[in-house]
């Protein structure tokens, strides 16, 4: 089949990219421009096309005859500076996909989104596909446009603009996740550089196991639905306590009370403004907290979903650092 994928070059989208060649799929990797950061996608050799998903005419070369969209480009940010790009970004860019669907007339279009669209608990609540997004009043920026992404991919959908399906990923670990910039905790973890530990929890599934759902997705999916892909469930406490483990340190032993990030965060966005990062934002503080936990029954049931170990997937990520140096 004749495929693009956008996000290509980022970390999800070159495990799916590589799955694709492999599966001798012709695979347009879209990227921003000649000078995006290929490293991800090295020795590999998709067709490189050059398209911005916040620019519609630059894409419309890349998704002429092709038969289906695997939409991931995004911007993952937990800060409220970054919250016009994505909207731009995630928002608009996936607008601009779903109309390009349209007016091409795409057979299929996979958006990955996120768990974050169905949002997240204060207690240890396992939530699904149907749960009730309830954190509107954070207007959390990651969150809140990874929500109206996925609404508008559905909404074309049930007006028949469209064929569509969404999969909703949980925590992705796996080799080479230390290189994203929402890993820096982790890898600081994994040094024994960072002793605390936060009340939050999330789930942890393996990047190999996202992209097989994928293609599941695209294979038993039914149209207009959207398939949780997670795994194990686990406090932020016993992640890092994993982390540790495999890189043969000890875990970070101080808890930080809520109170006590959330003050800190928002000090980070009063310092924002006069251009001093701390590197704490009350959103992040907000996300650090929350539990982050999922049940991927229906995808287990309508797609076949069968995630390997989560203890895997840390430590694949862990001996990723050690292989290429972050954790000298």
């Amino acid at each position: 089949m004749k495929v693009v994928v956008t996000g290509a070059n980022g970390f999800l989208g070159a495990w799916l990219t590589k799955r694709l060649l492999a599966e001798g799929h012709e695979v347009s990797a879209l990227i921003r421009g000649k000078n995006s950061d290929l490293s991800e996608l090295e020795n590999t050799k998709p067709k490189f096309v050059y398209g911005d998903v916040t620019d519609i005419e630059s894409l419309k070369p890349a998704f002429k005859n092709k038969d289906i969209i695997f939409h991931l480009a995004g911007v993952v940010a937990y800060k409220k500076s970054a919250r016009p790009l994505m909207d731009q970004v995630n928002v608009g860019g996936t607008q601009n996909v779903v109309t390009l669907c349209k007016e091409l007339k795409i057979p299929q279009l996979l958006h990955v989104s996120s768990v974050t669209a169905i949002g997240a608990t204060f207690k240890p609540e396992v939530q699904t596909e149907a749960s009730t997004y309830n954190i509107s009043d954070l207007n959390l920026g990651y969150f809140e446009t990874k929500k109206k992404a996925e609404e508008i991919v559905l909404k074309a959908v049930s007006d028949g603009q469209i064929n569509a399906i969404c999969v909703n990923p949980a925590t992705i670990y796996g080799f080479g996740d230390a290189k994203k910039g929402s890993r820096k905790t982790q890898v600081k973890v994994a040094r024994q550089e960072f002793p605390f530990y936060t009340s939050g929890g999330v789930n942890v599934v393996a990047a190999e196991d996202v992209v097989e759902g994928i293609l599941l997705a695209i294979k038993h999916g039914n149209n207009g639905e959207r398939y949780v892909l997670a795994n194990e469930n686990m406090t932020i406490k016993t992640l890092f306590s994993k982390i540790a483990s495999f890189a043969g340190v000890k875990p970070p032993q101080l808890y930080l009370p809520n109170w006590t990030l959330h003050t800190i965060g928002s000090i980070g966005d009063l310092l924002e403004k006069i251009d001093i990062n701390i590197g704490v934002s009350r959103e992040n503080a907000f996300t650090a907290t929350m539990f982050h936990w999922f049940d991927a029954s229906k995808a287990k049931k309508e797609l076949n979903f069968n995630p390997t170990s989560a203890d895997q997937a840390i430590e694949s990520s862990v001996r990723w650092m050690k292989n290429n140096g972050y954790l000298k």
